[in-house]
């Protein structure tokens, strides 16, 4: 014990760890909840911000029922905010091509029924698509003030 009390350095350094780690639990544990929907919206506010438009294609439109209480789960079991209504969510399924990669992904329209006229949304149906140019994975086919369907 005296010889690791003599190596000062090597305390301060557990020291310092030791301070981190507990910042670390006490941030998992005290940290804002993140409001999904809130979130979701500021990422199609980015991307059709910043986003390069591509040609793509729809693949499907599904509904699926509002998630229960114990989907939504958190970290250690702490129920994540609750969506703020809960009907049915109107997922559209698509796909486009960048630089020879093709991907396929789908983004929950619900609440942007304004932009969509459902009843003219078909499979197959062509589509324009706003990607980050950055990460091209990252996309939207609707937007708050935007649309890519035709």
């Amino acid at each position: 014990m005296k010889e690791l009390l003599a190596d000062w350095k090597l305390v301060l350094a557990l020291a310092g760890a030791a301070v981190a780690a507990l910042a670390m639990i006490v941030y998992a544990f005290l940290r804002p909840t993140v409001d999904p929907e809130e979130a979701e919206r500021e990422r199609r506010l980015h991307l059709n911000q910043i986003g390069r438009i591509a040609e793509g294609q729809v693949v499907e439109l599904t509904e699926h029922p509002p998630e229960s209480k114990e989907a939504r789960k958190g970290l250690f079991g702490a129920g994540a905010r609750p969506l703020a209504d809960m009907r049915p969510r109107q997922l559209v399924s698509y796909s486009y091509s960048i630089s020879g990669v093709t991907y396929h992904t789908a983004q929950d329209i619900t609440g942007l029924e304004s932009q969509i006229r459902f009843e003219r949304l078909v499979a197959g149906q062509s589509a324009s698509i706003k990607y980050d140019p950055s990460n091209p994975s990252d996309s939207i086919l609707v937007a708050d003030d935007w649309s890519g369907l035709r």
